[in-house]
């Protein structure tokens, strides 16, 4: 019976095993012991089996040519929210955001957010606009709910302050978490600390500052209400 020569010569070319009397023309793995010419297929995992919350992903509601870059989780978040969005858009003289946010936010990171929303297109409900001197605030809160097609919810040290004492922020909350209607924006602290205080909120996915600027934030949600 031929033996195979390949823990001698070994078979590291087409002729070597074409030269050994027992693996000579055969067309299949015929190793011994562990040697010969046999080598596992590289492996090179595909988007979807990397997958992850890092990997990029592209929205259907995104734009041809659009620059903006979305992660995987954001899209998952995004969608419910998307799908109100164009459920919503026969509405007459609808706001694009509501805009929810801490009142010690009012000239700081809440004026920039809506000042780069307004920007790009986007009309938002702005307390610090929409609600004139001596109106009731509560009232108006709720027109600019209902007169919305998604809320936005800055959430900062001082919402998460606001939120310990069940102020006027929650009652905006409560009606926006009853519908798929929110995208919670994490400015200057983290979701862990949010669903210390809130985890109904802290439970809804949404965009953070900490990995993407205040610019970007503001360029997905105008893509996110563009009909």
């Amino acid at each position: 019976m031929a033996r195979c020569t390949a823990p001698v010569h070994g078979h590291r070319t087409a002729s070597g095993r074409a030269a050994c009397p027992a693996c000579g023309g055969s067309g299949g793995y015929r190793g011994y012991g562990g040697y010969g010419s046999y080598s596992s297929p590289s492996y090179s995992p595909s988007r979807s089996s990397v997958g992850g919350s890092g990997s990029s992903a592209r929205p259907k509601w995104s734009r041809a040519g659009s620059s903006v870059a979305y992660t995987t989780a954001e899209v998952r978040a995004l969608t419910p929210v998307r799908e109100n969005v164009e459920r919503r858009a026969p509405l007459p003289d609808v706001r694009d955001v509501f805009l929810c946010h801490a009142w010690d936010d009012r000239t700081g990171a809440a004026k920039d957010l809506h000042d780069l929303l307004e920007s790009r297109g986007v009309s938002v409900w702005f307390s610090e606009k929409d609600v004139a001197l001596g109106t009731p605030l509560l009232r108006e809160i709720d027109r600019g709910l209902a007169k919305s097609r998604v809320g936005i919810v800055l959430v900062t040290p001082a919402l998460l302050s606001r939120l310990r004492g069940e102020g006027i922020a929650d009652k905006e909350l409560s009606a926006l978490l009853a519908r798929d209607l929110l995208v919670p924006i994490v400015h200057g602290t983290t979701y862990e600390a949010l669903r210390d205080v809130s985890p109904l909120l802290g439970s809804r996915s949404g965009l953070s500052t900490a990995e993407d600027t205040m610019a970007n934030v503001a360029a997905k949600l105008a893509e996110l209400v563009a009909l």
